[in-house]
């Protein structure tokens, strides 16, 4: 096992050697090795080249030379591995099983430390290949492929091999002894080779993992060589201090211990943590470039609300004794809103009450006729269409009378009248609210009871008004009575108008404070 790890650490060191004695050159993609082969059978363009296992270009060109060898341009694209010295070498070798190819090169070879480095590859000036760095024929090299040594196997070539092996026994026949010597001698040499070989043979799995994982490993040390030859130069400044501090150092690494066994419950209770947070984690890393999103458009968005801020600051300078001075004043304010609700109540009590009954609507409609009946007009101008009636039907009154019946419908007997002119109105009007019930009520001459119903006039209520009534209403003669009253009287409501014409027996007054009050079916 010491062995095997030997061998690796010369390996590593060799390949990390070769990484870090790369020397800078050309911007990656311009540095083109023209390599001479002696033979680049089955060579294509675009195949890899690699140092160190690591991928630095791809065969851009084949052509001939003139002594018929095989030129095989090499562009190198990965800065930092395009520095070919004059004891580069470069080997095709299979890529796979199936006949595919690469080219392995080593730049420079390795050398002792502070030891000068060889000369730059000599650049072509002019001719084939001008610009490209040549890389002569003898420093290049093509081993013998697999199906060539099965080739030795098929006809004429085993003959042919038959025949060599023949003579070469010809040849030592007479020199068994010298052969015998010859085996003899590398005896030994051969048993530690063999040894050697065992073991390689037994660590032939691990070998390969270390080949592998060195590729993979060397890769990223070959691209950041410089930061990696920086961590060499920080750890050495690290051990000086680390040694400088040997005792501290002893101190803590002696308190480890028991700083570990405290330390492991809440190492167990962050596990669980961590197991109950990886839904959550999973959703915030989705979401992660939307939070960056955020994150980056926050900035523009903070420096663009300075201003605003700035600006705010100095309201809030001026604003802030202007409030303090406002104080009593709201304070007043809010006395009077605390003051002023019952009215509030009562008036929004009441606009609903005109909204609901439609009281707007008939003062809008009193008015409308209102200016429509005084609104005349005539070749002489404005006029107003008004008539003086002088009868027994120009006082008020709130029953029927035999001398005035201009005003009331003509129907039904007259048993039916006097009982309509003495009968009560109901003003059971649930449409109506009760201070608007109440004047109706007054204008007829009537109490309103609590309940909303009307109370009956009492005998002497009544008297008073018949005898207040009597001496106002005299007979008059029918054709005494103007025509335009008596048509009022007969015509029906207008269209206009939402009230319908006054019942039989019933007051035109009651039918007209109904239409304007809201009142009435």
């Amino acid at each position: 096992m010491k062995r095997l790890l030997a061998i690796a650490c010369v390996l590593v060191a060799a390949a990390a050697l070769e990484v870090f004695a790369t020397g800078a050159g050309n911007d990656g993609g311009n540095y083109r090795v023209r390599a001479i082969f002696m033979n680049a059978f089955s060579v294509i363009p675009g195949e890899d080249v690699k140092i160190a296992g690591v991928k630095v270009g791809k065969i851009e060109s084949l052509d001939v030379t003139p002594d018929h060898k095989a030129a095989v341009v090499l562009r190198i694209d990965r800065a930092g591995f395009d520095d070919f010295r004059a004891d580069a070498q470069c080997t095709i070798r299979p890529q796979s099983l199936i006949g595919e190819k690469f080219v392995e090169c080593t730049p420079t070879q390795p050398r002792p430390e502070n030891a000068q480095p060889p000369a730059p590859l000599r650049k072509i000036q002019r001719g084939a290949g001008k610009g490209q760095y040549l890389l002569p024929v003898s420093q290049t090299a093509k081993p013998v492929d697999l199906d060539l040594l099965n080739n030795t196997l098929r006809l004429p070539y085993r003959e042919r091999l038959a025949i060599i092996l023949n003579e070469l026994g010809t040849g030592l026949a007479g020199r068994g002894g010298d052969l015998r010597q010859a085996v003899t001698n590398a005896d030994p040499a051969l048993k530690e080779t063999d040894k050697v070989l065992a073991i390689l043979s037994d660590q032939n799995r691990v070998l390969s993992d270390l080949a592998r994982n060195g590729d993979t490993i060397l890769a990223p040390l070959a691209r950041d060589r410089a930061k990696v030859a920086d961590f060499v130069t920080q750890a050495n400044v690290t051990a000086q201090a680390t040694a400088e501090r040997s005792d501290p150092l002893e101190q803590n690494i002696a308190k480890l211990p028991a700083f570990l066994r405290e330390l492991k419950p809440t190492m167990q209770a962050l596990g669980g943590l961590s197991d109950q947070m990886t839904p959550v984690l999973t959703d915030l890393g989705a979401e992660a470039p939307s939070i960056n999103r955020f994150i980056k458009e926050l900035g523009p968005f903070a420096q663009a609300g300075i201003p605003a801020f700035q600006s705010l600051g100095a309201a809030a300078d001026v604003g802030g004794p202007a409030l303090t001075k406002s104080k009593p004043i709201i304070t007043n304010i809010g006395q009077l809103a605390s003051t002023s609700k019952p009215l509030i109540t009562n008036l929004a009590s009441l606009l609903t009450s005109l909204k609901d009954t439609g009281g707007i609507e008939r003062l809008m409609d009193y008015l409308f006729y209102q200016v429509a009946a005084i609104n005349g007009f005539d070749a002489d101008g404005h006029y107003l269409r008004a008539g003086l009636i002088l009868n027994a039907c120009s006082q008020y009154a709130i029953a029927a009378s035999p001398d005035c019946l201009a005003t009331f419908p003509n129907s039904g007997s007259a048993s039916a009248r006097a009982a309509g002119a003495t009968s009560v109105p109901g003003y059971a009007d649930t449409r109506r609210s009760s201070s608007l019930r109440q004047l109706d009520a007054y204008f007829h001459g009537k109490k309103l009871d609590l309940g909303g119903g009307v109370a009956q006039s009492s005998a002497k209520d009544g008297a008073q008004a018949d005898a207040g009534s009597a001496p106002a209403q005299q007979p008059a003669p029918a054709a005494q009575q103007p025509a335009p009253a008596a048509a009022l009287a007969q015509q029906p409501a207008p269209a206009a108008a939402p009230s319908q014409a006054p019942a039989s027996g019933t007051d035109p007054s009651s039918a007209l404070l109904d239409y304007l009050l809201g009142g009435g079916g």
